[in-house]
C-alpha cells in the first residue's frame, strides 16, 4: 500500500533498476504511453506516465545517471518543462471479473427476480464475504460461511449457510434471500450473535418494535402538526426566477431537477414545507437552496441560512452575492468576521427588510436577530448545532418553510421506512463529467508532497494541505514552503486566527491569490472551490473514516481529475481499525461512494441524525436494515389504525 519510489536528475541509477521498479508498481510496458500506468524504453530513454501526474514524464540515462527528468506531451512529444525530481507511486490496476464468476452472478440475479418482494437486498447478498455478520428476519445474527448446493424435489439450489452461537447452521434458499441482510451497525463493534432455535431473538424485536413505534409516533405527530398549519403560500416562478436558474454554469443532474421540482412543489403549497434534501459530497444540494432562496426572495420574502462553521458562512457569503449579483437581492452575512458594529447595522438591516438573504453560523439564532418577513430557512448539517440551537430551530420551523441539507448518505430501506412520514429529497447521481477522486495513502513523504503541490499548481489549480494540530501548523508550513517553489504562495488557516486574518486568508483562497493552504479540519463541512483539485491530509491515520470521505469531498468537484493524498506517519503503528479505515477510502474512491462509506462508518451516525441518538443501542441488537424495515412496519400499522378511525368516525 506505501510503495513508491523517487527518481532526482544526476543520481546515480541503473536504467535496469528503474524498469524493474517499475513493473513492482504495476506499470505496463506500452509501444507509446497514453495514460497512467503505462511506461516504455529505447536506448538510452524511458518514458513513464506516472499515477497523479497530468502528463508523462521522460528520463534520459548518460550511463548509469538520470542526466534529465521531462515532463511532455504524448501527442506531440515535445518539451513541456524540466523536473529536478519525480516520484513513482504503484499503479492500482482495474480487476477484471472471472466469466464464471459473472455468469453466476446473473443467474442469481435472473433467480431473484422472480420475486415479488421489494426488499431483496441484491447487492448486500453479492458482496458478502466469508465471515461477515447476517441478519435473519427469523432467526437473528449469525455469520455467513457460504453458498451451498442443496438438492430439493430433484434439483438442485443454491443456499446462503449462516453460522449460529454454538456451531449450529441454517441453510436459507434463495427465494428466501429478503429474509436475510448484512449486519451494519459500528464500525468495529461486534454483534452479539445469536443461538438458532433459542426464544431470545423474538424478545429482542419485540423490544426494539417498541422502540420504533414510539419513533415512528412521534414523527407521524410532528407530520399532522405541521399539515394542520398554514404556511405562505409562495407564487409561482417569475421570469427572474428562470434567468437566474439559466446561470448555473453545469447542467443538472437527473436528481437536481427533480429535487429541485419537489422543493418548489412544498414552497407552492399552503402548507408550511419541512423538507431534508440528501446528497453525497459535490452532487449539488447547494444549487437547490440557491433557487429555493432566490424563489422566497422574489416574494418579498426574507432567508436565513445556517451554517455550522464561519469559514463556510464565508463560502455561501461569497457564492450567493456572486450569483444574485445581476439581481436586485441584498445579501449579508452575520458572523465574527464583522465588527461588532457591522454586525449591529445587519441586525438592524435585517429587522427592517433591507437585508434578502442572511447567512450565518449559530449567531442567526441570537435573541437580537429578528425579521421583518422571514419565509424560508436553509439549514447546513443541522447534526452539527447544539441542543440549544436545535431548541430554537423547532420553534422556528412554526414560522417559516424549513430546507435542511445534509451529506449523510440515506440508505435504501432507511429512506423506504421515512418517506411515508418526512419528506425527503436524495441527490444520488453525479454531476455529468465529474471524475472519481484519485485517492493514494502512503507513509508521509516530503518530496510526494512537495511533487503533489507543484503539479496541481503548474496546471493552474490549488491544493488544501490539512494539518490537524494547531501547536505546529506554523512549523509544518515553514518545512513546505522551504521546499516549495519560491513563486508558489503558501497561507495557514485554522479556527483559533483572529477573525480578521482568517476572513482574508479565505477570500484569498477563494479568490485564486493562495496555491496551497495548509489548514485544519474547519474546511471539512461544504466547502466549495472548483479550483482546489489536490488534497494533502497529514496524519491521515488519526481520522475517521466519515472525516476522511468529507475532506476528499473538498477536490473534485469540476471536469478535472483530482487527487487525495492520504498520508501516514512514518513512525505510526496503524491498529487494526485504523488500516481497515485507510483501506476503505482508499477501496472506495469511485463517484458515489458515499453509500458504501456509509455502510463501514456513517450510516448509524446518519440514522442517528434522523431518528435520534437514543436509537443506536436498538440499532445495534438487531442491525440496521432490520431496524429500518421494523419502522417502516411500525409506520404503515400507524397509518393503517389511523385511517380506520377516521373511516369509524365518518360512519
Amino acid at each position: 500500500m506505501f510503495k513508491h519510489f523517487l527518481l532526482r536528475i544526476n543520481e546515480r541509477t541503473l536504467k535496469q533498476t528503474v524498469l524493474d521498479k517499475l513493473v513492482e508498481l504495476n506499470y505496463s510496458y506500452q509501444p507509446k504511453v497514453s495514460e497512467q500506468g503505462d511506461f516504455t524504453h529505447r536506448g538510452s530513454i524511458i518514458d513513464i506516465f506516472p499515477v497523479a501526474f497530468n502528463w508523462p514524464i521522460r528520463l534520459e540515462f548518460n550511463i548509469n545517471q538520470v542526466e534529465s527528468i521531462k515532463s511532455f506531451d504524448p501527442h506531440s512529444q515535445k518539451t513541456l518543462w524540466g523536473n529536478n525530481k519525480a516520484i513513482i507511486l504503484p499503479f492500482k490496476r482495474k480487476v477484471s471479473i472471472h466469466p464464471d464468476k459473472l455468469k453466476l452472478d446473473e443467474a442469481r440475479k435472473a433467480h431473484i427476480k422472480l420475486t415479488d418482494n421489494k426488499d431483496i437486498r441484491l447487492d448486500d447478498f453479492l458482496n458478502l464475504e466469508f465471515g461477515d455478520y447476517v441478519v435473519h428476519e427469523e432467526h437473528g445474527i449469525g455469520k455467513f460461511v457460504g453458498i451451498k448446493k442443496i438438492k430439493l424435489k430433484d434439483k438442485l439450489t443454491d443456499h446462503l449457510i449462516i453460522r449460529y452461537l454454538g456451531g449450529d447452521s441454517l441453510y436459507v434458499p434463495l427465494n428466501e434471500i429478503n429474509l436475510v441482510s448484512r449486519y451494519m451497525a459500528f464500525e468495529g463493534l461486534r454483534p452479539k450473535m445469536s443461538r438458532l432455535g433459542s426464544s431470545e431473538w423474538q424478545r429482542i424485536k419485540d423490544r426494539v418494535r417498541r422502540a420504533v413505534r414510539v419513533v415512528a409516533l412521534d414523527l407521524l405527530q410532528t407530520q399532522a402538526a405541521r399539515s394542520s398549519l398554514s404556511g405562505f403560500k409562495f407564487s409561482a416562478d417569475t421570469d427572474w426566477q428562470r434567468d437566474f436558474e439559466a446561470t448555473f454554469p453545469y447542467e443538472e443532474t437527473p436528481d437536481q431537477k427533480k429535487s429541485w421540482i419537489e422543493v418548489k412543489k412544498d414552497m407552492e403549497s399552503d402548507q408550511p414545507m419541512d423538507r431534508l434534501l440528501c446528497g453525497d459530497v459535490g452532487y449539488g444540494k447547494t444549487e437547490v437552496a440557491m433557487r429555493a432562496a432566490f424563489k422566497a426572495v422574489m416574494d418579498n420574502k426574507q432567508v436565513a441560512i445556517l451554517v455550522p462553521t464561519t469559514i463556510l458562512a464565508v463560502q455561501h457569503y461569497f457564492n450567493f452575492s456572486q450569483r444574485v449579483s445581476s439581481f436586485p437581492v441584498n445579501v449579508a452575512m452575520l458572523s465574527r468576521f464583522n465588527s461588532k458594529g457591522e454586525n449591529k447595522n445587519i441586525v438592524e438591516a435585517t429587522k427592517k427588510g433591507a437585508i434578502d438573504i442572511l447567512i450565518g453560523t449559530h449567531r442567526l439564532l441570537g435573541n437580537d436577530v429578528q425579521f421583518k418577513d422571514l419565509g424560508l430557512i436553509i439549514i447546513d448539517e443541522e447534526q452539527r448545532f447544539g441542543v440549544r440551537a436545535k431548541e430554537k430551530l423547532k420553534k422556528l420551523r412554526l414560522l417559516a418553510d424549513i430546507l435542511t441539507l445534509t451529506a449523510t448518505p440515506i440508505p435504501r430501506t432507511l429512506y423506504m421506512s421515512l418517506t411515508g412520514i418526512k419528506d425527503i429529497s436524495v441527490i444520488d447521481t453525479p454531476p455529468k463529467n465529474r471524475l472519481a477522486v484519485e485517492t493514494i495513502v502512503s507513509e508521509y513523504d516530503e518530496h510526494l508532497a512537495v511533487q503533489a503541490v507543484e503539479q496541481e499548481v503548474k496546471r493552474g489549480g490549488q491544493v488544501y494541505f490539512v494539518h490537524n494540530r494547531i501547536e505546529d501548523i506554523d512549523k509544518v508550513a515553514l518545512r513546505l514552503k522551504k521546499d516549495l517553489d519560491e513563486r508558489i504562495n503558501i497561507a495557514i488557516a485554522h479556527g483559533r486566527m483572529h477573525s480578521n486574518d482568517l476572513e482574508k486568508v479565505t477570500l484569498s483562497f477563494l479568490k485564486r491569490k493562495i496555491d496551497c493552504l495548509v489548514t485544519t479540519t474547519i474546511i471539512e463541512s461544504g466547502i466549495d472551490i472548483p479550483n482546489a483539485n489536490t488534497l494533502i491530509v497529514d496524519r491521515a491515520e488519526h481520522f475517521g473514516l466519515s472525516d476522511l470521505h468529507q475532506l476528499r469531498g473538498r477536490v473534485g468537484r469540476f471536469n478535472r481529475q483530482a487527487y487525495a493524498y492520504l498520508f501516514i506517519s512514518k513512525e505510526a503503528v496503524l491498529n487494526p481499525d485504523a488500516k481497515k479505515r485507510l483501506k476503505a477510502i482508499e477501496e472506495f474512491s469511485q463517484l458515489g461512494s458515499g453509500f458504501q462509506i456509509a455502510m463501514q462508518d456513517l450510516e448509524i451516525r446518519g440514522a442517528g441524525n434522523l431518528l435520534g441518538t437514543e436509537q443506536h443501542g436498538y440499532i445495534m441488537v438487531v442491525g440496521f436494515d432490520l431496524y429500518s424495515r421494523l419502522l417502516r412496519q411500525a409506520v404503515d400499522g400507524l397509518h393503517s389504525l389511523r385511517k380506520e378511525k377516521v373511516h369509524h368516525a365518518s360512519n
